[in-house]
């Protein structure tokens, strides 16, 4: 059971983003429009700030049922055969309870300002063990972290900045307990890294299995970037910078691997994409994301219209 103190810090950053967002009672066919022309300096990216907190929903949805799953297929001594103690469980069933909060934040806000949330979609998370639900929770709250950092520059409100941002420290929170739990380096580099909203959608995608009605986001993934399979590093959790990784299929396009990681000049780096695969370079490390891209952009920044096939997650020693 949540503490009153948690009640009392969602009931907060409610209030702040209720009053942020515009209130209307206009037909949902209108309400888009209006909000478009209230919000003069929209982002180039036509993304509204409801559509980013929509968009934010999305993900929490997809988590929320992904821990309410697992922890019900799953019982504590499964996790506890990992290594475990009665704590750790605990701590990491704690996860779930703040992951729900931040959906009944962002659902309520959205609902009181006169829009209709985003539902929760069928999942397909594929669970075989709890270890491998463990490993996917990680991934899951390094893509959140990333999400709410490449969606940062978009808010146009600085009461939705703010409560992103309080929800994104308690998803990098999440992230160094379950790689804590996993003991990978707690701290897997100096810098988290921003992806954007296509990319992040094309992680979350494989594990949407349908959305209802009106709860379909208008974003398409892009075109899927598989690896060839490493059976020498099949036990290990990381890759070493100099790991050659090759693609499956011919992208047709496809110049370039890029490597986008927080600490790399302009946030990505680009090798030439040759007889099918590229290494990894040197410059990146901890959790990096992969794309296979059209050209290498002036001052390295990496932008979708670029982008031929994605995304992988790396984690590079």
């Amino acid at each position: 059971m949540p503490s009153s103190s948690v009640f009392v810090v969602a009931a907060l950053s409610l209030g702040s983003l209720v009053a942020a967002l515009p209130t209307t009672s206009l037909p949902r066919s209108q309400q888009a429009e209006l909000y478009k022309r209230q919000n003069t300096t929209a982002p180039a990216s036509g993304l509204t700030d409801v559509d980013i907190l929509q968009f934010a929903l999305t993900l929490e949805n997809l988590e929320g049922a992904f821990y309410a799953q697992g922890f019900s297929k799953f019982p504590d001594s499964d996790f506890m055969a990992l290594g475990l103690q009665a704590a750790d469980v605990t701590n990491l069933k704690s996860i779930a309870t703040t992951e729900q909060t931040h959906v009944t934040t962002l659902t309520t806000a959205i609902a009181g300002a006169g829009f209709k949330p985003v539902q929760p979609c069928t999942y397909n998370f594929g669970f075989t063990t709890a270890a491998a639900m463990v490993a996917t929770a990680g991934n899951l709250e390094n893509i959140g972290v990333s999400a709410y950092l490449g969606a940062a520059p978009l808010v146009q409100m600085p009461a939705i900045l703010t409560v992103a941002a309080e929800i994104l420290t308690v998803e990098s929170r999440h992230q160094t307990l379950i790689r804590t739990l996993a003991k990978t380096a707690a701290i897997p580099s100096a810098f988290d890294t921003p992806l954007g909203v296509r990319s992040v959608f094309s992680l979350a995608a494989p594990l949407i299995s349908s959305c209802p009605d009106g709860s379909n986001l208008k974003i398409t993934a892009f075109p899927a970037l598989a690896l060839m399979p490493m059976p020498a590093m099949a036990n290990s959790t990381s890759m070493p910078v100099g790991t050659r990784l090759m693609v499956q299929g011919t992208p047709a396009g496809a110049t370039n691997c890029a490597f986008s990681n927080g600490g790399a000049p302009g946030g990505t780096i680009y090798v030439a994409f040759e007889n099918g695969g590229c290494a990894v370079p040197q410059g990146v490390s901890g959790i990096t994301y992969m794309h296979l891209t059209s050209s290498v952009p002036q001052g390295n920044i990496l932008t979708d219209n670029i982008v031929v096939a994605g995304v992988q997650v790396l984690n590079v020693s």
